[in-house]
């Protein structure tokens, strides 16, 4: 992977250690009238939630925490890779202006889905490819965007698919951390430009 030098890696260690004490906060996977909501993980939840907040129909993206069995973790204990939960981000959309379709293929077209338990710098079961479903409509769809994203990858893709069953809200220090850090060296050196191949490669329309 591009990204697996030593800096990178302990520009990683040091992200992990500003994590404070203060817990998340349960999350009801629920959206407003007219609009939908949906769950993806690859990798830091930092750069996920930039890269969909940047999408045309997306309303917001919040930075949180699924998968898992501990309840209201906070970023220390998710980074300690024992309480099964993934750096997620919930995305609130509309519907009438991008589908969960294009939603999928924004997920697919902005990280490696080959890659057990790692996303470029970034190792561990919270960094996994994962995507959790609401409804039996939205399984399928998975399926298929599988079935259509395979031949893109030289390896298999290992993205986990699961339910949601909870979400946790993320620390509010993880929220909107790409725009609020741009000179932080982790967003200089990873987030940015994942974000930027992400645009190089996106037929979707964007914001900016």
């Amino acid at each position: 992977m591009k990204y697996l030098s030593l800096i990178l890696l302990s520009i990683l260690f040091l992200s992990c250690n500003l994590a404070g004490q203060q817990k998340s906060t349960t999350v009801k996977a629920v959206a407003p009238t007219g609009k939908a909501v949906a769950a993806f993980a690859e990798g830091c939840f930092w750069c996920t939630e930039h890269i969909f907040e940047e999408i045309a129909g997306v309303d917001s993206a919040v930075s949180g925490y699924a998968g898992g069995r501990t309840k209201n973790p906070t970023y220390e204990q998710v980074c300690t890779e024992t309480t099964g939960h993934a750096e997620t981000v919930l995305v609130y959309y509309d519907p009438k202006k991008v589908s969960y379709t294009q939603l999928l293929d924004a997920f697919f077209g902005s990280h490696d889905p080959t890659t057990k338990n790692r996303q470029g710098p970034d190792v561990g079961s919270s960094y996994r490819s994962a995507i959790f479903y609401k409804t039996a409509a939205e399984q399928e769809l998975i399926r298929k965007a599988i079935m259509k994203w395979t031949p893109a990858f030289k390896n298999p893709i290992v993205t986990e698919v699961a339910p949601l069953k909870q979400f946790y809200r993320a620390e509010e220090y993880h929220q909107n951390y790409v725009s609020q850090n741009p000179n932080e060296s982790y967003v200089r050196n990873v987030s940015m430009p994942r974000f930027q191949s992400f645009k190089r490669t996106c037929k979707l329309k964007l914001k900016n």
